[in-house]
């Protein structure tokens, strides 16, 4: 070809991929700074793969949702899976036609003896429902009637960081978009001052086994970054630089955005790249953010009564009763997904005492969320989920005589979780497991069929949300999940 015609070819494709990428920053530009949040996310469905222009799908029976996740993985047999049976059975030997020869961590894979240990805690009936519920959780035992408890969850991850990914994200491996992404990218937001998605993290206080928190938890994958998690920082500055810097003032710092949205706009009609548009929103919910997030942190207007419900720790910026409270306050601001994650839970050989210190540090304050969500009439609307990524097991972990250091190991074969409000049918339990919680034996649930189910709640059809991404349309349920209705009302 000649160098003139080739030179010519080269500027038109040049000029058609810039222009295609144009258009498509602008439509993503002006569905981030459209008023209204689901008009935001349904004026941007064009880039999307089908199905999202009619979201919802069906009508839905909640707006948000709220993850209580205990990382870590709580124990089913101490805390919701009551087996009286097993007290005659301690130290005995756990049964191969149990056991089945299934998978083991490398922690008790070797370990000689597997030696059942039954309860380490009381159980008594709670509320009208009848639920079994440990003395431990006390403070949840008086929200009974309110849940609605799964003692037949399942997974295939047998180790922490791929169990967390699964369950947030639907794959072992990272790569794929969070749940609450997913929610972001297919319902958009309520607010305008704050993310549709947020993430607050907290700790046990001595530290003594916990998860690390993987920014995959709560990232976006192959969607968009704007619907990614904001994470929050312990403390009483939640986000980092949302205050303006010592001499620099509101009108200030508006001119300096103005100049930089013309700047970022003149890049995006240079290089057609629609991340720019992004950059250019979050510049603004940024600038938002430094009137939202204070008077969100703020908790002084919370009267006396209401931060008692919570529990004493709810008076220090980053605890787990801080971050229970500061949910609703989301929830109440209009926030779409709101995932709390709180480590400790990981109980190898140190069961009999940081079992109990979880139990307080979580019991009080997440039995508070569902109190108080209900006498503000926003439990009906919102969905929140109690959990871990997989269980423990039945038999102890070392030596089961010594009380002081004995624990137990991962179980991804069956554990237990509860969820309230948005639809979800309260005072059940639902499923159930054999005499050793140690294999579902009715009604197994999936996190693929919970957040199938989820979903549903939300007026989401779980296999309509997908994205097109290399070739493939993608959804947070992959090619399973299916809705577990009598979980519902």
């Amino acid at each position: 070809m000649h160098p003139f015609y080739e030179h010519q070819l080269l500027a038109t494709r040049r000029t058609f991929l810039g222009g295609a990428g144009l258009a498509v920053g602008a439509t993503a530009l002006g569905s981030l700074l459209a008023a209204d949040g689901r008009a935001a996310a349904n004026s941007a469905a064009p880039a999307r793969a089908g199905g999202l222009q009619s979201v919802p799908h069906i009508t839905p029976k909640a707006k948000r949702v709220i993850y209580l996740m205990m990382s870590g993985a709580p124990s089913q047999v101490d805390l919701l899976d009551y087996k009286p049976n097993l007290v005659p059975l301690r130290g005995e030997e756990l049964p191969e036609s149990v056991h089945m020869g299934q998978r083991l961590t490398t922690m008790t894979s070797g370990q000689k003896n597997k030696a059942v240990l039954p309860s380490i805690s009381p159980f008594r009936r709670r509320g009208q429902s009848g639920a079994w519920i440990s003395d431990w959780l006390e403070h949840t035992g008086s929200i009974a009637d309110d849940l609605c408890i799964i003692k037949s969850m399942h997974t295939d991850a047998i180790n922490h960081a791929p169990a967390v990914t699964f369950w947030l994200t639907g794959a072992e491996l990272p790569g794929r978009p969070s749940t609450g992404a997913w929610l972001s990218y297919g319902l958009g937001s309520e607010s305008a001052d704050l993310p549709a998605y947020i993430v607050l993290t907290s700790r046990d206080k001595e530290a003594s086994c916990g998860q690390l928190f993987l920014e995959h938890y709560w990232g976006n994958g192959f969607l968009p970054s704007r619907f990614q998690g904001v994470k929050f920082r312990s403390g009483t500055d939640p986000v980092l630089y949302v205050s303006n810097p010592d001499g620099v003032d509101a009108k200030t710092r508006r001119t300096w955005l103005d100049y930089l949205g013309k700047l970022n706009e003149q890049k995006m009609h240079a290089a057609g790249d629609p991340e720019i548009a992004t950059r250019i929103a979050q510049y603004e919910m940024a600038y938002r953010m430094q009137s939202s997030i204070p008077e969100l942190a703020d908790i002084s207007d919370e009267p006396d009564h209401i931060l008692d419900m919570y529990g004493p720790q709810v008076r220090e910026p980053g605890s787990y009763a801080r971050n229970c409270l500061l949910a609703r306050r989301l929830s109440e601001r209009g926030v779409r997904f709101i995932q709390l994650m709180h480590s400790g839970w990981d109980q190898h050989r140190n069961l009999p005492t940081q079992l109990v210190v979880q139990c307080k540090d979580t019991d009080q304050p997440s039995a508070a969320l569902v109190k108080d969500l209900k006498q503000r009439g926003l439990l009906d609307d919102t969905i929140i989920v109690w959990g871990g990524e997989f269980g423990r097991t039945v038999f102890a972990q070392g030596n089961i005589d010594d009380p002081k250091i004995h624990g137990r190991d991962h179980h991804p074969r069956c554990f237990a979780m509860w969820l309230a409000g948005g639809g979800f049918k309260p005072g059940q339990s639902y499923g159930q497991t054999d005499d050793f919680s140690y294999n579902v034996a009715e009604n197994p649930v999936s996190f693929f069929d919970l957040n199938a189910t989820i979903l549903h709640q939300l007026g989401i059809d779980h296999e309509r949300l997908t994205f097109r991404f290399q070739g493939r349309d993608f959804r947070l349920t992959d090619v399973h999940g299916k809705i577990v209705g009598d979980l519902l009302t």
